[in-house]
């Protein structure tokens, strides 16, 4: 059995271009999916979180709408409150990466607001990256990568392929006209070469020990590569 550090965002909200501000935390099927996946394969979870503030699920996340009717969304309720280290997260800046076999990042628009920036996080990355331990991040959790910043100033995801939510799904999803940047457009101008694949269809890309994953449906395919690496 290994330990495997889920990093979540905890950010409540994300500020939208004209200062308003979306309620959001992290996506509930990102988190639950490779969650049950890992724990299944026998391995222990520990979270964290900026702070080591108890992370918050986007409410949205758990719409009957976007699981598939109201038994489905009910289902994923209840597995949230199973997931107790949720509630018993370490903070960001005092994990030691020694003590963990793989690092997984979920999405939601959450990292968007906090991640993307947080230092701490950018560093547990970059460490990540370099010590070839797997790297699994799905939808916006990709949005860290962003602050994975190396002392010369380059991204060091530049050069990496790499799936995340799209510019298309963010219009789809009807937040794109409100956002300060999108999360494609970013990382690609911070040298990541973004893979794009048909909106809201599972999507995983894996390039040396990183994985990534377009959208909510990429969560278990990206599960399934991250245990792979794992053995």
């Amino acid at each position: 059995m290994s330990k495997i550090l889920f990093v979540l965002t905890g950010a409540d909200h994300w500020t939208l271009a004209d200062g308003t501000t979306h309620p959001t935390g992290f996506w509930a099927e990102e988190a639950v999916v490779p969650y049950r996946a890992l724990k299944a394969a026998g391995h222990e979870i520990v979270v964290a979180t900026p702070g080591g503030v108890v992370p918050p699920v986007d409410r949205a996340s758990l719409a009957a709408e976007v699981n598939g009717g109201q038994e489905k969304a009910g289902e994923l309720a209840r597995a949230l409150e199973e997931m107790t280290e949720l509630r018993t997260p370490v903070k960001l800046a005092e994990v030691d990466l020694d003590g963990f076999a793989a690092v997984f990042y979920p999405g939601g628009h959450g990292p968007m607001e906090d991640l993307a920036v947080d230092a701490e996080s950018g560093r547990l990355l970059i460490e990540t990256l370099d010590s070839g331990k797997p790297l699994a991040v799905v939808c916006h959790g990709p949005a860290a990568l962003l602050a994975a910043i190396r002392p010369d100033g380059t991204n060091a995801f530049a050069g990496y392929r790499a799936a995340a939510f799209t510019n298309e799904e963010e219009v789809q999803g009807g937040l794109a006209g409100q956002a300060k940047w999108l999360l494609q457009d970013r990382l690609s101008e911070a040298g990541v070469d973004v893979r794009v694949s048909e909106p809201w269809a599972p999507h995983v890309v894996v390039d040396r020990n990183l994985v990534t994953g377009q959208n909510p449906a990429s969560s278990a395919p990206v599960a399934e590569e991250l245990l792979k690496l794992l053995g």
